[in-house]
């Protein structure tokens, strides 16, 4: 069965992640956020590494098989430092509680995110953890 891929004229995208997502995952990698590759990730391939493409716009994949990505890149290692770890919403939350951001910073960013294109909240969220990334290398 040939796959169908993405139509940005006709399809509606199922994640919230085009360049702006991916550039302000990229400075969280670069700021130091660390993750462990795992089923249940979306990631970024900016390198255009994997050659198989993807059913997701922008270079976006799904880790559903992480075998799939081993036998691409041969350790976990590698998948993290080639590709960037595109936290979901409900990740980035979870990232917010682990740095410590309390729910009022957590609201005023949202706040701020209201009334504009869908996906901004989580570009919101972003801003907050890269805030708290670049806070602990210059404390």
């Amino acid at each position: 069965m040939k796959p169908t891929p993405f139509n940005p004229e006709t399809d509606l995208p199922p994640i919230p992640f085009d360049l702006r997502h991916c550039q302000a995952a990229a400075q969280l990698k670069e700021r130091g956020l660390s993750w462990t590759p795992h089923v249940g990730c979306f990631v970024w391939d900016p390198d255009e590494i994997i050659e198989v493409t993807s059913p997701f716009p922008g270079r976006t994949y799904f880790i559903l098989n992480l075998g799939h990505f081993l036998r691409i890149f041969g350790s976990p290692e590698e998948i993290s430092k080639k590709l960037v770890w595109l936290p979901t919403y409900h990740q980035a939350r979870l990232l917010c509680d682990q740095f410590g951001v309390d729910q009022e910073e957590v609201s005023a960013a949202l706040a701020s995110a209201e009334n504009i294109p869908a996906g901004d909240e989580l570009l919101a969220l972003y801003k907050v953890i890269l805030y708290r990334l670049e806070a602990r290398q210059n404390p």
